[in-house]
């Protein structure tokens, strides 16, 4: 019997990356998985890669009708609900970002997908959830939403969000009793499209960036995006249990260690 047998699954940005991966392993682990991207063609792939279990929708996460319909429609075909991975995201336009150069428009587009996808991601499913059961929902931060970026600004603060807005959806949620558990986690570099963007940024050449970021990761490797899916799966399953309101980083301990 798989990890997360019988449940159903909402994850965004699953295209590529963390959300691919992740949708990937939870079906695997028995889940039905719904999977959703501005790039449907992109999910589309995805859902004959794997065959059953995966159903492709569009989705723009920055859309409070969007999150109606993919909720709905994810009630109508399965009658429940019970994981949200908040996966979507982006790392900007590629112009500066510190606190002298980024344009308000930067501003608002980042943080309108990183945070404001996040929270009308929750409010949707939160009701569902609760109907079904409980659950889990999953936010994709990163350490730049614990350390300071004062090169990308706009991502920082946008991942900061998602940590703190984890934590009182999961008192809320606590409270009323929905059996609802939210987390954060908090990935370092990884080399999938996005951050691939962040390396190009920071260092000119992604390749040359991964190898300068490597250094100072006690581990010794970048992390990949199973190390990522492997940790939804737990928090998406019943062995994380008893753990709401937490973070888990996953960066080699390059923060850790300071």
């Amino acid at each position: 019997m798989g990890r997360v047998e019988g449940k159903v699954a909402i994850v965004t940005g699953a295209a590529s990356g963390f959300g691919a991966a992740s949708a990937r392993l939870l079906v695997k682990e028995g889940a039905a998985v719904v999977a959703t991207d501005r790039n449907l063609a992109g999910v589309a792939a995805l859902a004959r890669e794997v065959g059953s279990g995966i159903t492709a929708m569009a989705h723009d996460v920055t859309r409070e009708e969007d999150w109606a319909r993919v909720v709905a429609d994810t009630m109508h075909l399965h009658g429940r609900l019970h994981i949200l991975m908040n996966n979507a995201g982006v790392y900007g336009s590629g112009a500066p970002q510190d606190i002298e150069t980024a344009t308000l428009a930067e501003w608002r587009f980042v943080n309108g997908v990183n945070m404001d996808g996040v929270f009308l991601g929750c409010r949707a499913a939160v009701p569902a959830i609760a109907r079904s059961g409980g659950g889990s929902i999953i936010n994709v931060s990163s350490i730049a939403g614990i350390r300071g970026t004062s090169r990308i600004v706009a991502y920082g603060a946008s991942k900061g969000a998602v940590r703190q807005l984890t934590k009182s959806v999961a008192q809320h949620c606590g409270r009323k009793g929905y059996r609802i558990r939210c987390n954060s986690i908090h990935p370092g570099m990884v080399r999938t499209p996005l951050g691939n963007d962040v390396l190009r940024h920071g260092f000119g050449d992604d390749d040359k960036g991964a190898a300068e970021r490597v250094k100072n990761v006690p581990l010794g490797e970048l992390g990949s995006v199973e190390d990522i899916a492997y940790a939804v799966l737990f928090l998406a399953s019943d062995e994380s249990r008893h753990i709401t309101a937490s973070e888990i980083v996953i960066d080699g301990g390059l923060i850790g260690a300071g």
